[in-house]
């Protein structure tokens, strides 16, 4: 009932009270002048108990019990604070007028009040009320809006409840804070201490409350430290007291993010922050999980993908430039061939000639890295590499620096392993390794290269690598030199990565041995110390199959001239002119075709004979190996020459379904070429 109505029915109950009874004594005064006075007195009596009635009746309503609920009412109805009586419905029977003014006239229910600071009005009432159904009284804090409104209910009879709502200011970080008649359900405790999950609270300004035992054992090994949110954590891509200040507030819902703690670049926590109030206090709950290992594997993971992509990157550059430099290198031998040395232009074609070569090496480099490059692998005595390419190092090294090597297997009487691998890209490796060791030490010093043959009881994994179990031939490269920061040793396999000045190198020699080590089945691993020194490790596996005795050098007669039809296919226009130009000059008859789909409709001739098909292996539309092999359906006899800027072991599996055929890794020289060409048809 209003505050309005409730005036109405005391307004008419004091009418009644005073009119009834002075309507009774009228009539009992007027009538009391005969022989029946005493009726009529009696009846203007009981006007009087009948306007006292219904007076009290209006006053106090139908239930007897009402009359205490008014009377307790009216002691709260000049209390400042709102005030309401309600049914357990939460249907209002009577309020103040300081909850008229607080809340407005037009709620007739409890929960359309409370519905403005709760999501679930109805659930808070009823669950308040059955606390005060148990123990006479409950109170709930609610936070709004930088203020809390706190809710006292007190059970006032059997179906009756007595609602007070007062605001309350929020204490200011570090005071004093009444925690009395604190409800459990609402609050967190901060009895946290030997919680087994790491658990921390902060305040809306970032200050720390708690911090239970196993997150200052996960943060400060177990220390006890003061703190504030941003002191702790980074790496969100805006402020983490943004995100704090956004949970606290409401507007963000909170979650889980990986952040970094600060201070430590390998430390990584996920943190799961969720809203919550504790006595009152609005603040933030945060649950702490080392993230580090997964951060790790995330790191690797895209690591790996970016490795895989420049990779792929490299190796369709080298593809393309390998194209480049066959055309290049090509022409220049067909001028040579009409220029002697005598000529005045052989020099200058000689030098054309020699770049593209050196053009060539660097290509070769990135397929290195790319591991497209193409490997001559053959049985390799590692003593006897060192043996040989040891004067070629010592040439390499400058004054005060010194070279030694030694083999650490023959101190203990066991001898080292073979491996199977490609010499000349093995020697490159160790070339590269001296000469940035060599770089390393402006100040003179030692470098030592070592041979150790070592088995592997089980599996070593480091570096993001496993080396499985077994014999492994081990090759150091030690240095005394300034050494490589932690921070980029893992980058110091990465292309174009790079310590030295601009000019002083191109950021591939690592990268390059890094491919070539993994194409060959090996595995590389550095450690350094910043002043101390650098040695890279070289797990070579050794080699359990049967050495091939290498065959004998057949003779091959060359072809004579103009014997013999080739259907040349290459997608490159100005390898393709060369290579017709090369071959037509030796007497074949060459017949050229752009793509697959060109050379397979020249063979539906069948009046056409070929003797030999010379084809690119990557062209658009359909591949080599693809072609040559549905060709071979009408022509089964016919040789294949593949040509390709990639490694050979891309073609493996293709070319071994592709009989007598033979790989020509690009770029290639006339020479190249035609011999080749010739050896095949001979």
């Amino acid at each position: 009932m209003t505050g309005q109505v409730q005036v109405e029915r005391v307004g008419l109950g004091v009418l009644l009270a005073l009119g009834l009874p002075g309507l009774g004594l009228v009539l009992a005064w007027a009538l009391n002048d005969g022989s029946d006075g005493a009726a009529r007195l009696m009846a203007g009596l009981v006007l009087v108990a009948l306007g006292l009635g219904v007076a009290f009746w209006l006053l106090l309503g139908r239930r007897p019990e009402d009359a205490a609920n008014l009377a307790a009412f009216r002691m709260l109805a000049a209390d400042p604070a709102p005030c309401f009586l309600t049914d357990p419905s939460g249907r209002l029977i009577l309020r103040n007028e300081a909850a008229e003014a607080r809340f407005g006239a037009d709620a007739r229910v409890l929960h359309r009040v409370l519905e403005r600071h709760v999501l679930s009005p109805g659930e808070l009432m009823l669950r308040l009320q059955k606390a005060a159904e148990a123990t006479g009284s409950a109170r709930e804090d609610l936070v709004s809006h930088g203020a809390i409104l706190r809710l006292t209910v007190h059970q006032a009879s059997e179906d009756r409840f007595l609602w007070r709502a007062d605001e309350v200011d929020l204490p200011r970080e570090g005071q004093a804070f009444d925690r009395s008649d604190r409800p459990a359900p609402m609050a967190v405790s901060s009895d946290l201490e030997e919680v087994p999950v790491a658990i921390m609270t902060f305040g809306p300004d970032g200050v720390m409350r708690i911090a239970n035992h196993a997150a200052r054992d996960l943060i400060w090994r177990g220390e006890i430290r003061a703190a504030m949110f941003h002191d702790l954590f980074e790496g969100l891509g805006r402020p983490v007291s943004e995100w704090l200040a956004d949970v606290v507030a409401g507007r963000h819902p909170g979650g889980s993010e990986v952040l970094r703690v600060r201070g430590e670049e390998e430390r990584f926590l996920q943190i799961t922050l969720r809203r919550y109030v504790d006595g009152g206090r609005p603040g933030g709950l945060a649950i702490l999980n080392d993230a580090t290992r997964l951060k790790t594997m995330e790191a690797q993971f895209a690591q790996s993908q970016k490795m895989q992509a420049i990779g792929q990157l490299a190796g369709g550059i080298a593809h393309d430039f390998n194209n480049l430099l066959t055309a290049i290198s090509g022409h220049c031998d067909l001028l040579l061939l009409r220029h002697g040395r005598e000529d005045s232009d052989f020099a200058d074609l000689e030098q054309i000639r020699q770049n593209a070569n050196r053009a060539a090496s660097l290509v070769g480099q990135l397929l290195a890295f790319s591991r497209k490059q193409t490997l001559n692998p053959e049985v390799l005595d590692l003593e006897d590499v060192l043996a040989d390419l040891t004067h070629l190092l010592n040439r390499l090294m400058v004054d005060k620096v010194e070279l030694s090597l030694g083999h650490l297997g023959r101190e203990v009487g066991k001898s080292l392993g073979k491996i199977r691998a490609d010499k000349r890209q093995i020697e490159q490796v160790l070339i590269n390794l001296v000469v940035n060791a060599r770089d390393a030490m402006p100040n003179g010093g030692s470098i030592r290269i070592e041979t150790e043959p070592v088995t592997l009881a089980e599996d070593l994994k480091r570096d993001r690598a496993t080396v499985p179990a077994g014999d492994f031939t081990v090759i150091r490269v030690v240095d005394h030199g300034i050494g490589i920061p932690e921070h980029q040793l893992r980058q110091i396999f990465e292309p174009f990565f790079t310590t030295k000045r601009v000019g002083e190198g191109t950021g591939l020699g690592l990268s390059m041995a890094y491919g070539i080590v993994k194409q060959s089945g090996g595995y590389i691993f550095v450690d350094s110390v910043v002043g101390e020194g650098t040695t890279f490790s070289l797990y070579f596996p050794v080699y359990e199959g049967e050495e091939q005795a290498p065959a004998p050098e057949v003779r091959r007669v060359a072809a004579r001239q103009g014997e013999g039809v080739i259907l040349l296919v290459e997608d490159e226009a100005s390898v393709r002119a060369f290579a017709s130009r090369a071959l037509s000059l030796r007497g074949y008859t060459v017949l050229e075709a752009a793509n697959a789909e060109e050379a397979l409709a020249r063979l539906d001739d069948k009046a056409l004979h070929v003797d030999l098909f010379v084809t690119d292996v990557v062209m658009p539309g359909m591949d080599g190996p693809a072609w040559v092999r549905r060709a071979h359906l009408d022509r089964p006899g016919v040789k294949v020459v593949f040509m390709s800027g990639y490694a050979e072991d891309g073609l493996a599996e293709d070319q071994a379904r592709v009989p007598n055929s033979v790989f020509l890794p690009k770029p290639f020289s006339l020479n190249d070429l035609t011999n080749t060409v010739q050896g095949l048809l001979s």
